[in-house]
């Protein structure tokens, strides 16, 4: 979601009026030089007390282009306190993307959080300790981006328990299918895409019956103190350490890794969030021997995590 930059109009110069000037009064033959004056106490005093004389005032031009510079400064003055004041007073959604232009991010459509059904409290609310998402789950995932070629396979409908677990490597998978045959996942639900670097998005929502199959499954697959079960592709996964404690959002817990050099045929960042009753794993992987950006995957990863939150 591309933030939306404000840029001021650019202010015409304000017209510089023409100040007349009066010629120097000729100098008179025979006049002659003034003498100086020794001073004495009288005239000491006088010269301290004695009243400067008042200078012309200025001509009228002069004064109504200095009217105009004025009221020009005071209307962009207010003008920007306007637009900082509309910018800062937006929900977070409302600035797609949380962008600046060409900073990297990708260009997110607007967010809005899904309707609930008649009476259903947010996952988080006071009146929700159970901290479940009654919203459809396939809502609450992330749109793809502008420019973004959709997945086939995942496209942000219903996927079954084979295709989740198709996301490990081959040897870990029969595992992961016994994790998720203990845990019961009441729906799982993916949306990938392709963008035009190359960069491919995968993004899973795991719905369980309660917080605390959730969270089994985050400990199931040793996720904290390391990436845990190894992602298809990758090798030595670490801690992330540009993502820091202000991305965190109140109520979720992310873990977010990157794979160190040397990696494979492609390089990938991968995350794991906590959310209530939901685990959701967001994975980006660029082929080559170039990383995949940082930016927008930290952007994706905040998005996505404020659906759930």
């Amino acid at each position: 979601m591309n933030e939306q930059t404000v840029t001021p109009g650019t202010a015409t110069a304000p017209e510089v009026a023409e100040v007349t000037r009066t010629p120097e009064a000729p100098e008179v033959a025979g006049t002659p030089e003034p003498r100086e004056v020794p001073e004495t106490p009288e005239t000491a005093e006088t010269t301290e007390t004695a009243v400067p004389p008042v200078p012309p005032a200025p001509p009228r031009r002069v004064l109504r282009a200095v009217g105009r510079w004025t009221a020009a400064v005071l209307a962009f003055g207010v003008l920007g306190t306007g637009t900082a004041f509309g910018i800062a007073s937006l929900e977070r959604t409302d600035v797609p993307g949380l962008a600046t232009e060409g900073d990297g991010r990708w260009a997110y459509p607007k967010l809005s959080l899904p309707a609930l059904p008649a009476g259903s409290p947010r996952p988080f609310s006071s009146a929700n300790t159970a901290e479940i998402h009654h919203a459809d789950l396939r809502d609450l995932l992330l749109p793809a981006p502008a420019g973004a070629v959709p997945d086939k396979k995942l496209t942000g409908g219903w996927i079954s328990t084979e295709t989740f677990v198709a996301a490990y490597r081959p040897q870990n998978r029969a595992s992961v299918a016994q994790l998720l045959k203990d845990a019961a996942p009441r729906h799982i639900a993916a949306r990938g895409w392709t963008m035009p670097d190359g960069t491919v998005s995968r993004i899973y929502l795991v719905r369980f019956n309660s917080t605390a199959f959730a969270t089994r499954l985050i400990d199931d697959l040793y996720v904290g103190s390391s990436a845990g079960t190894p992602l298809d592709r990758t090798e030595a996964m670490e801690f992330d350490g540009s993502w820091g404690s202000a991305n965190d959002i109140e109520n979720l817990s992310s873990f977010v890794f990157t794979e160190q050099a040397p990696f494979g045929a492609e390089h990938v960042r991968q995350a794991y969030t906590l959310a209530g009753d939901t685990v959701a794993l967001i994975v980006h992987e660029r082929p080559g021997k170039r990383e995949t950006e940082r930016i927008p995957f930290q952007q994706t990863v905040i998005l996505q995590n404020q659906l759930l939150a």
